[in-house]
């Protein structure tokens, strides 16, 4: 791919629930190419011309209380290029829909003008408002999960995913994580300029490409405010038997269903059916030891419940996209930290 040929405007939308770091990484890297063209003269020095837009011309205190400058309303704004909704923070955490109405139609009408939106992490959110990804999919942080889908739900989302790109013509563009705006950045400068522009771009900024996704990254986190009693109790009791040979006929025992009735009933309240309940707590047990451990794989895999080791590799790539190797090389607790919190 050819370096753009012309400028792009990008507007970088700023409001009071803005998280500083990211809208700011994201305005420094798309502006540093004349720093970058110092080592690389043939790239462009301005192939992004980058203004920060907001709701009115009123100051804007960010989420953390600092405050963020801008260029124009977003109502002087009539074409755009791109438009960047980046991380916002999120009481709760929810999602309260309906306090941005003036972006989020302006938003709508840049798109119906051939503009391309991208999210970073919790933008998505306010990216979701303008009903673009309805029947689509998206992504964001694990943690904010639950306050998209109930404010979203005809959007499929996909939380392990750290860049997803969308729309009929690749136009909606998100990406989800607390440092995913990294992706985000790097992915516009390689559409738009070229791949070595962006790698060179990473290596002076040393942002961070996350190649394996967000599946390394997520947590375990079961819902138990579901309201099945029963299927509650028996959370609580696998918390402490996971280990054991056969914890699904264990608890079809405990519950006093039939085995369909059982399986219905515990995947009805937990999203997971009982095996896949039973594995992801295995790995999250697996994933503790890996990271605060020096201990052998083959034990490891023995004292979360699986004597056959292969296997246990095999489900903890599938779960983690990393093997246990890779894991452990890139979540280890430096041993300059153990010794810190001794």
């Amino acid at each position: 791919m050819s370096s753009t040929a012309h400028t792009l405007h990008v507007s970088l939308i700023a409001t009071s629930d803005a998280q500083v770091t990211p809208f700011s990484g994201i305005f420094e890297t798309l502006t540093a190419f004349e720093l970058l063209s110092n080592f690389m003269p043939d790239l462009p020095k301005r192939p992004f011309r980058v203004e920060i837009v907001a709701p009115n011309t009123e100051p804007i205190t960010a989420a953390s209380g600092l405050p963020l400058g801008t260029h124009r309303s977003c109502r002087d704004i009539d074409e755009t290029d791109i438009a960047i909704v980046p991380q916002m923070m999120v009481d709760g955490p929810d999602w309260e829909r309906g306090r941005y109405p003036g972006l989020v139609e302006w938003l709508r009408e840049m798109h119906g003008r051939g503009a391309m939106l991208c999210s970073a992490c919790t933008g998505v959110l306010l990216l979701a408002e303008t009903g673009l990804l309805d029947g689509g999919e998206a992504t964001i942080h694990w943690a904010f999960a639950p306050t998209f889908r109930r404010n979203f739900p005809s959007v499929k989302l996909f939380t392990e995913e750290v860049l997803l790109i969308t729309g009929r013509h690749n136009e909606l563009v998100m990406t989800g994580g607390f440092t995913s705006w990294h992706d985000l950045v790097l992915h516009l400068i390689a559409s738009h300029v070229n791949p070595r522009a962006a790698h060179a771009m990473a290596r002076l900024m040393m942002l961070h490409w996350h190649g394996e996704g967000a599946a390394p990254y997520l947590t375990f986190s079961p819902r138990r405010d579901h309201g099945d009693a029963v299927v509650l109790q028996l959370q609580d009791w696998l918390d402490d038997h996971y280990t054991v040979a056969n914890p699904v006929r264990e608890m079809i025992e405990r519950s006093g269903l039939s085995c369909r009735s059982f399986e219905r009933r515990f995947a009805k309240a937990t999203g997971l059916s009982p095996i896949a309940y039973v594995q992801a707590l295995r790995i999250e047990e697996a994933k503790r030891w890996i990271e605060n451990t020096d201990s052998p794989l083959e034990e490891i895999s023995c004292e979360v419940g699986y004597e056959n080791v292969a296997y246990f590799r095999r489900l903890f790539k599938r779960s983690t996209r990393l093997t246990p190797g890779q894991y452990r090389r890139k979540f280890r607790i430096p041993h300059t930290a153990k010794r810190m919190l001794r």
